[in-house]
């Protein structure tokens, strides 16, 4: 008998003491859960709204991002392009960049010119308008960075690019 109430002191404690700290856990698993969850729709909502920012200041120089991409790829390298290279750079099929250089030919922007190592190919080539576009694009986008900017103080810019960095 004398085991038995030795037990008996110490068993309800400890079986309370897990009991009553279950809740408590289950409790916060279902507070960080909501956490995460309205974060992340936070983000989600914050990068619509930045994506739409960046699409109206674009848009009023008469530019998708898209088209503003190819544009930008092409002034970068400072000669004509192949439809497949340009493709590979902004990470799409041939037939997507080809309907965008269509486009853009169309504009005005671009146009098409031989390809020099392989006469069956062509390459594309900004125009004058399409470099003066693509200058008041990258104007615009800079506007939007330096608004996006002013929101953080540069310590929290490099925190929030470390945090935005795990993610990938």
């Amino acid at each position: 008998m004398r085991y038995g109430s030795m037990l008996d002191r110490f068993a309800p404690r400890l079986y309370s003491s897990v009991m009553n700290n279950m809740p408590a856990q289950v409790e916060d698993e279902a507070a960080r859960g909501r956490t995460a969850e309205a974060t992340l729709f936070t983000f989600l909502d914050v990068a619509d709204q930045l994506y739409e920012r960046v699409g109206a200041a674009l848009d009023r120089v008469g530019l998708s991002y898209a088209k503003y991409e190819v544009l930008r790829s092409l002034r970068k390298a400072e000669e004509p392009l192949a439809l497949g290279c340009l493709a590979e750079e902004q990470s799409c099929a041939r037939s997507n960049i080809t309907q965008l250089v269509d486009r853009l030919e169309a504009d005005g922007l671009v146009q098409r010119v031989p390809d020099p190592a392989d006469r069956r190919g062509v390459r594309a080539e900004l125009t004058e308008e399409g470099a003066a576009r693509e200058a008041e694009g990258t104007t615009q986008l800079n506007l939007v960075l330096a608004e996006f900017a002013a929101a953080f103080t540069g310590p929290e810019r490099a925190e929030l690019g470390r945090l935005l960095g795990r993610l990938k």
